[in-house]
C-alpha cells in the first residue's frame, strides 16, 4: 500500500474539483481548495441521500480494507493547494485510538516511525520521498491539466496530534506551519488574488479553482482543451441543503464581460435543446427547465434546486 488509504476519499471528492470552502477564506495565492461537511451532510434531510450513497460506495469499503470507520469518525474534510506547493488535506472529527493505531501501522510499513516535533505536537514523516525509475507518481487530471496531488507520493507527512484532527501535507513546512495554527485554515480575504468563496445557510460541498493559473502553460498559453476555461479565471461550485432540494450554484470569472454574456447565451441554448430531447424524462427536463443563468460584467451564474434522489440515481448509474 503506497499512500494512505484514508486520502482516497480526498481523491474522490475532488473528481468535480469545482467549487468554494467553508473555511472563512483561503491563502491568496492558493490554486484550488474544497470542503465537504460530513456532518452536514447527514444531518440534512437533502443531504442524507448523498452521504448514505458515499457510506455504501465509498466509507464501507475503506473500513473493510483499512479498518477506519471513516462514516462514524470522520466529520469533515478540507483540502488546498498552495502556488508552488503541494496539497494539505485536513480530515475533522472523532477520529478513535483504534483508527489511530492503525494509522500508525501505515506509517511504520511506509514511512519513518521516528517522531518529530513543532510547536509542541509529533508528526511522522509518512512517504520517503522515493520513486521507482520511470514512475511520474500519482496526480489527479482535469480535462488536461495536472493537480499537484503527486507531492504526496513523493514526499508527505501525517499528524494526530491536533484535537479530532488528521493533518496530511506535501512537506515538513507546510506540517509546521499548520500545527503552530492548530490546523486552522486561514487566508487574506482582502488579496485580490483570492478565490471565490460561494456561501449558504447549509453547505455540504464547496470548492474552488483558479484556472488561469492551472492552466498555463509555459508559453504563457492556456493548457485547457475546454474552450469555457480557456475563457475563465475562476471557477466556484456550491452544494447546499435548500428544504428538502440541493442547490447548485457555479459562478465563473470569465476574461472578458463579452466572453460572460457569449458562455450565457451557450448555457441558454443548451437547456432549451435538451428540454426538448426526446431520451429526457420529465422529472429531468422540469430540472433544466429550472436552471437560472445570470450574468454581471465578467461574472456568470448558473443555479438550479435538484432533487437529492436524482443525484444519487446518476451516481449510480455510473
Amino acid at each position: 500500500m503506497r499512500k494512505l488509504k484514508l486520502l482516497i476519499i480526498g481523491l474522490l471528492v475532488t473528481v468535480p474539483l469545482l467549487a468554494t470552502a467553508g473555511i472563512g477564506g483561503v491563502p491568496g495565492d492558493t490554486t484550488w481548495y474544497l470542503h465537504v461537511d460530513f456532518d452536514q451532510m447527514k444531518s440534512e434531510k437533502a443531504g442524507k441521500a448523498i452521504y448514505d450513497w458515499l457510506v455504501d460506495e465509498v466509507f464501507d469499503d475503506l473500513n473493510e480494507d483499512a479498518g477506519i470507520d471513516l462514516a462514524n469518525e470522520l466529520d469533515s474534510l478540507t483540502g488546498f493547494s498552495v502556488e508552488g506547493q503541494g496539497p494539505v488535506f485536513l480530515f475533522e472529527g472523532n477520529v478513535s485510538q483504534t483508527s489511530k493505531d492503525r494509522l500508525m501501522a501505515f506509517i511504520a510499513a511506509e514511512g519513518n516511525l521516528s517522531p518529530k516535533k513543532s510547536s509542541g505536537k509529533t508528526y511522522y514523516r509518512f512517504t520517503d520521498g522515493g520513486r521507482d525509475e520511470g514512475d511520474d507518481g500519482a496526480s489527479f487530471e482535469t480535462d488536461n491539466i495536472d493537480i499537484q496531488i503527486d507531492e504526496l507520493e513523493n514526499e508527505s507527512w501525517i499528524s494526530m496530534a491536533l484535537n479530532n484532527k488528521v493533518l496530511v501535507t506535501s512537506s515538513e513546512e507546510q506540517m509546521k506551519a499548520m500545527l503552530k495554527k492548530d490546523g486552522k485554515i486561514s487566508g487574506s480575504r482582502g488579496n485580490g488574488a483570492a478565490l471565490l468563496v460561494l456561501t449558504a445557510d447549509k453547505p455540504l460541498l464547496q470548492a474552488g479553482m483558479n484556472s488561469a493559473s492551472l492552466g498555463e502553460g509555459s508559453d504563457g498559453d492556456s493548457g485547457w482543451e475546454s474552450t469555457v476555461l480557456q475563457n475563465t479565471e475562476q471557477v466556484a461550485f456550491l452544494l447546499a441543503a435548500a428544504k428538502d432540494n440541493l442547490a447548485i450554484e457555479v459562478k465563473l470569472i470569465t476574461t472578458e464581460p463579452d466572453m460572460a454574456t457569449s458562455l450565457a447565451s451557450v448555457v441558454r441554448g443548451l437547456v432549451s435543446l435538451l428540454s426538448f430531447s426526446d431520451e429526457m424524462d420529465a422529472e429531468m427536463i422540469a430540472l433544466i427547465q429550472g436552471t437560472r443563468i445570470e450574468t454581471d460584467g465578467r461574472n456568470l451564474v448558473v443555479s438550479l434546486a435538484v432533487d437529492p434522489n436524482l443525484i444519487v440515481s446518476t451516481l449510480s448509474d455510473r
